[in-house]
């Protein structure tokens, strides 16, 4: 019976997480700034892929994307001023704003506020 419930509750968490395939923009301010990033994201169960293109740092793959509940995570690889950057995204949806946190280098971080297009 404990399993059967944990079973229900499970579906019941994988039922609920928001599918945000599509199209979104976002902004944040950096050190320069304000950034402009687009992500286009292939949802499918819990498993995130996509892409994402800003000026700044061109053309990159989502990669170990994960959406759980309202949690969402993954990391890109991008090339900043000739370097190779790993960028690791976090953060909430909440229906057609999803707020992330970018960490790079350092420890440093950028707030973005995605809007769904």
């Amino acid at each position: 019976m404990k399993l059967l419930l944990a079973l229900f509750a499970a579906l019941a968490i994988a039922a609920s997480a928001a599918d945000i395939s599509g199209k979104w923009t976002g902004t944040a301010e950096g050190p320069q700034g304000t950034l402009q990033r687009t992500f286009t994201f292939h949802q499918e169960g819990s498993k995130l892929t996509g892409e994402t293109t800003s000026e700044f740092t061109g053309k990159s793959e989502i990669q170990d994307g994960k959406v759980e509940g309202d949690a969402i995570s993954f990391f890109i690889n991008a090339n900043i001023q000739g370097n190779d950057v790993k960028l690791t995204y976090k953060g909430k949806i909440a229906g057609d704003i999803i707020k992330l946190s970018s960490e790079f280098g350092g420890g440093q971080a950028i707030e973005w506020t995605l809007k769904k297009l």
